[in-house]
């Protein structure tokens, strides 16, 4: 894997190419550490200690960067890049010689004839805690390194500027420094053993963050320097900047082993390197409950997480029930995390209201917003996996059928935003103007861009699917199932009549009063990715090509046809712009996962499924560094964009990978 995840110097030639290549690593609470290889931070969101201060929201960037100088003799040589308005500096950028992804970040330098320097960054797991390790690995003499911290305090949403009075209270001693920014915020700490500290107390002004200019949003900020500190190393050795809110922060040397302990633990469940990458790629959203206390005994002051839980996409998305549903199969499930699988359906089970999952946790720990039709019949999904997966299925039933009953109960009588049971015809409506409730869920102000009001297919796909599944549960769980067999009947022959277009191109997108939407949409595979199909095999295959004919592409699937007059071919601009583009066109990886589940289904042809997911192999090393971007433009050359890590893309391709190996 160290292979595929590497990257030479060759293949950065130009500042805005390093620029483009980001790396991350995360800490299990929802806390991040990321940026790029230029070492020039483009988007507001990179830091080296976004800490989650409400695990696993709560984030806020306390650490920017740090810029480093490595001085040989009398020469003094910048290893960062900065962007400023009209200039770079410094421009440390082509001393990369070489990155690489695996175990960790991992970047090597030649700041001087004979001189190798290697850096690696890491988080401990379960702490806000980021460490900067810096070997010497090759040199003729003894070199000094001078680490210049940039810090902010913000949201990581926000843009840094300077206010009076900050920080608060700086004390600076050998070896640390110790920096609170307000009287509520964390202390941050900044350690490195019997390095001297020089005091500073000034302002870089207007770092550029490019990725946010081309957003249409605020993208110049401002970060103080609290002091330096200087570093000797011999040939040889090692020494290591550690940046912290916790009281007692595990060693490096601690943290270290935990983490390769962990990742071999892990790629078990891999057989091969892109398996192996996608799975520990697939960790970094997993948020994992800790008990019996949401405390840390060392730090009463450190909140952990409440739920056990995943998180949608970095750098900007916090936990979503839709997403989370989604990505869940893969993460947890074919990674062999079974406990992790299960205590997540459980945790979630606590937030279900009026028969319905949460669509998004917000960050500041508001409410949960249940704007969503479709997190519900997801979590169906995920339970039905789980259920086949692990052997105490009959006991994950029992506990959850008061719940999954009463979910059933609320859909057939109705609950929020139009949706329920069409008595009629037993299939589920859903939908009010204004309010978006599918995963198509963009919106420009008031409007929202895909509305589709009425019994959207792959709604009505994953309720058929519900109802089966509540039929294998009731059994499991000591229930009568008929109710719910002859509700999936129903609905499954009225999803043959309404549904299926008599031109042969699939499935219509939604059945409503008026005429059936005859986009062609990408929601149509995951009626015949599902086991509960209520097509013929002839019907699948004509839905198969035609999603293939008119969607496919080698990232993922357009969200519409090009053949439609709405289609927008591209994916960027500001806000509106791109929210107009969001699924209108624009390629999605995670549907990767129906697409190819149901091809094999379909047709039975490993190997051209398995040439579906070739494309995303060499994506690993574009964008965000190992992982899988949340969308790609539907055009040539394909540009990622959107969260440059996004949890379903990641876990839909992993369980497709699964799929075409079996």
């Amino acid at each position: 894997m160290d292979e595929l995840l590497t990257i030479e110097r060759a293949e950065l030639p130009t500042f805005v190419e390093a620029s483009s290549r980001e790396w991350l690593v995360t800490n299990g609470l929802g806390g991040y550490a990321s940026g790029t290889l230029s070492g020039a931070n483009t988007r507001r969101y990179h830091g080296l200690l976004i800490a989650a201060l409400t695990p696993p929201t709560g984030r806020m960037n306390m650490l920017s960067k740090v810029e480093e100088t490595v001085i040989v003799g009398a020469q003094a040589t910048e290893l960062s890049s900065n962007e400023y308005p009209g200039a770079i500096h410094p421009e440390g950028w082509p001393l990369l010689e070489r990155f690489e992804n695996y175990p960790v970040p991992t970047f090597y330098y030649d700041p001087a004839p004979g001189v190798t320097l290697r850096k690696r960054i890491w988080m401990a797991r379960g702490e806000n805690t980021t460490f900067l390790e810096y070997t010497l690995l090759e040199s003729h003499a003894t070199v000094d390194l001078r680490l210049t911290p940039l810090v902010c305090w913000k949201d990581f949403h926000a843009e840094m500027h300077p206010w009076d009075g900050f920080p608060l209270d700086l004390q600076v001693t050998e070896g640390e420094a110790r920096i609170r920014y307000t009287p509520d915020s964390p202390e941050l700490r900044l350690l490195a053993k019997g390095a001297p500290w020089e005091p500073a107390g000034y302002w870089l002004y207007n770092d550029v963050h490019a990725r946010e200019r081309e957003r249409g949003l605020d993208y110049c900020e401002d970060l103080y320097c609290p002091g330096s500190l200087l570093l000797r190393l011999k040939p040889g050795a090692s020494c290591t900047l550690i940046a912290t809110i916790e009281a007692t922060p595990t060693s490096a040397a601690k943290s270290w082993t935990a983490l390769a302990e962990r990742q071999e633990r892990l790629a078990t469940a891999a057989r091969d390197d892109f398996a192996r990458a996608l799975t520990l790629a697939a960790d970094q959203f997993v948020i994992e409950r800790e008990t019996p206390t949401t405390r840390r005994p060392s730090d009463p002051t450190t909140q952990l997480p409440t739920r056990s839980t995943i998180i949608a996409g970095y750098h900007w998305f916090s936990d979503w029930g839709r997403d989370t549903m989604i990505a869940l199969p893969g993460l947890c499930i074919e990674t062999g995390r079974l406990e992790v699988a299960r205590d997540i359906l459980t945790s979630f089970a606590a937030y279900v209201d009026q028969g319905m999952l949460p669509n998004r946790f917000p960050d500041r720990g508001e409410a949960p917003e249940y704007n969503t039709v479709d997190a519900t019949l997801w979590y169906f999904e995920a339970i039905r996996r789980y259920v086949e997966a692990a052997k105490d299925g009959a006991m994950l039933a029992k506990e959850l059928w008061p719940t999954l009953a009463d979910v059933i109960a609320w859909h057939v009588r109705g609950t929020r935003f139009g949706i329920g049971v069409d008595s009629s015809d037993g299939l589920l409506r859903a939908g009010v103007p204004g309010v978006q409730l599918t995963w198509m869920d963009a919106r420009v102000g008031d409007r929202v861009i895909t509305p589709r009001i009425g019994k959207p297919v792959e709604i009505n796909a994953l309720w058929i699917e519900a109802l089966r599944t509540m039929e294998r549960l009731a059994a499991l769980a000591g229930q009568p199932e008929c109710e719910y067999a002859e509700r999936a009947d129903l609905a499954s022959a009225s999803f043959q009549s309404k549904f299926v277009r008599a031109d042969g191109l699939g499935l219509y997108d939604v059945v409503g009063d008026d005429r059936p939407d005859p986009s062609i949409r990408p929601n149509q595979i995951i009626a015949v990715s599902l086991p509960s199909c209520p097509l013929s095999a002839i019907e699948q295959r004509s839905l198969v090509r035609t999603v293939e004919q008119h969607l496919l592409t080698p990232y993922g699937l357009r969200t519409l046809s090009p053949r439609d007059p709405a289609y927008c071919a591209h994916y960027g601009g500001g806000v509106a712009e791109r929210d107009s583009a969001y699924h209108q066109g624009t390629v999605w990886p995670w549907l990767l996962g129906p697409f190819v589940a149901a091809h094999l289904k379909v047709f039975g042809q490993p190997e051209v499924a398995r040439a579906f997911l070739e494309p995303v192999r060499a994506h690993l090393l574009e964008a965000g560094i190992g992982s899988i971007s949340e969308v790609f433009d539907a055009e040539p050359p394909f540009r990622p964009n959107g969260c440059i890590a996004q949890a379903w893309s990641v876990a839909e391709v992993l369980r497709a990978w699964k799929l075409v190996q079996a």
